[in-house]
């Protein structure tokens, strides 16, 4: 009986092994070679060198500083704060008087020559609002003033232009659509002021949006240092081709986290191209809220990929030509687009009266419209510009349903919103941003244009405080207005 057992468990645990033996013959690995040949980049008379590739890119880096006056009466604190006799005590009122004059700002960044006569391109953030921008060339400290040709807030790009007596050594664009991650990138830039330096990494990932910088995005990401004043610099491949302007870190210190961001050269290239030609980018526009295809709604779609519409803005180009609520767009111009942001940026790549062509999923068919996109800048319902530029530069638009859904905000939303503001006018200087939200001039609540009306009559030739809502904080601007 025991030996019967003793039998009986050992032919258990050999079909146990057995059946785990023939599942594991199922499942087949895709291996490597095995015994890589191994390189020994130490040879006495080598040394494993990228010098010569990025020499030329390195010649074409300049260190960009800026100059701008900075209005204490918008900073965050209130200028009450400094009139109050307990401040005053302990202050005294020549400090007071010293931190309630004007100051002058100065930042530095980077900056890459893109053609033999001085044209460069930068980051907007580096130039904005700058009075006076100079540029010098690798080590030699000779300073050039540089003139502003255009500024793009959207895709945080600028271009300014020197005039020298010598060529310049434009840096050579790579084509960042066939990137792969895993490449090796060099970051060439000032960081901190301290002169042209090199880092060395790889590209971490493609196609990055919804960081939250910029309207436009589509970084490349790469773990090669990009620190303070390395912004407007470039992103470079093993062979010193230009594939991004670094332009944003993600950090928690502040410092380099391994994670940095470029914009791509095939945007740079689009971008520049229209700041030198037009001084500015104007971005064809077809009025559709979108959303990514998610596995939910892949449920209802023949496709795996595309842009969702959501709704439709009256009087847009969507709803001229008969868009609508649901479509799926998969390509435009027989190039896929497989997200909400690649459609964006698409679109945003045509100029205003250019004729796209979507690709449409429409209830599991296949349709085709033909649309001329608008001018994005042009909103419903606002007359020409140059009626309704207010305060020295702000360009404003009354709030209404339309304006709410297009902005997407909140419903509650009353006052003028700042649609743009000019560049170099003194409403840029008091640091007014586009989508700031007029809510009241001295006493007068603003509503409507009448109450703008009123408030600059009333007080014109005068110091007029400005109350704004910005993402949902009140702030106040000191603005000088004559009618």
């Amino acid at each position: 009986m025991i030996k019967d057992l003793k039998v009986n468990k050992k032919l258990f645990f050999t079909t146990i092994l057995l059946a785990s033996s023939l599942l594991a013959k199922n499942i087949e690995f895709e291996e490597m070679e095995k015994n890589p040949q191994r390189v020994n980049p130490n040879q006495p008379n080598q040394i494993l060198s990228f010098g010569n590739s990025i020499k030329s890119s390195v010649s074409s880096i300049v260190n960009i500083s800026a100059k701008r006056s900075v209005n204490p009466n918008i900073d965050t604190l209130p200028l009450q704060m400094f009139d109050d006799p307990f401040f005053k005590k302990f202050f005294g009122e020549e400090f007071s008087n010293q931190f309630k004059q004007n100051r002058v700002q100065r930042s530095l960044g980077s900056g890459v020559i893109v053609t033999k006569d001085g044209y460069i391109v930068t980051n907007n953030h580096v130039i904005e609002n700058a009075e006076e921008i100079n540029v010098t060339i690798g080590d030699d400290p000779t300073e050039y003033s540089a003139k502003l040709i255009g500024k793009d807030s959207d895709s945080d790009l600028a271009v300014v232009k020197i005039d020298i007596n010598k060529p310049l050594v434009p840096i050579k664009l790579g084509d960042s659509s066939s990137l792969l991650v895993g490449d090796v990138t060099f970051a060439i830039g000032n960081p901190f002021g301290v002169g042209n330096t090199v880092t060395m990494g790889i590209i971490s990932a493609l196609n990055k949006n919804r960081v939250g910088i910029n309207r436009y995005e589509n970084y490349i990401q790469t773990d090669a240092s990009i620190n303070p004043g390395n912004s407007g610099g470039a992103l470079v491949d093993s062979r010193g081709a230009l594939i991004g302007i670094n332009t944003a870190i993600l950090s928690k210190s502040g410092g380099n986290d391994g994670i940095g961001f470029a914009i791509p050269v095939e945007m740079v290239k689009d971008v520049v191209g229209k700041l030198v030609s037009d001084g500015k980018v104007i971005r064809g526009y077809l009025g559709v809220v979108i959303v990514d295809l998610d596995k939910d709604s892949q449920q209802v779609y023949k496709r795996k990929e595309g842009a969702i519409i959501l709704d439709i803005s009256n009087d847009t180009p969507a709803a001229k030509y008969g868009l609508k609520r649901g479509d799926l767009v998969y390509s435009i111009n027989g190039k896929e687009t497989k997200d909400r942001n690649s459609l964006q940026n698409a679109i945003a790549s045509f100029k205003p009266n250019e004729k796209v062509t979507l690709q449409i999923e429409r209830d599991k068919k296949d349709i085709v419209v033909e649309i001329v996109l608008a001018d994005r800048s042009i909103i419903s319902g606002v007359q020409p510009d140059s009626d309704h530029t207010i305060l020295n530069g702000l360009k404003v638009s009354p709030i209404n349903a339309e304006i709410i859904k297009k902005y997407r905000l909140p419903l509650e939303s009353m006052g003028i919103l700042i649609t743009d503001v000019e560049p170099k006018s003194k409403a840029e200087r008091s640091g007014f941003l586009a989508g700031d939200i007029i809510i009241q001039i001295e006493d007068v609540e603003i509503k409507n244009y009448s109450n703008i009306e009123t408030a600059l009559k009333r007080y014109n030739n005068q110091h007029k405080r400005v109350y704004i809502n910005r993402y949902g904080q009140t702030l106040m601007f000191i603005i000088t207005y004559k009618g």
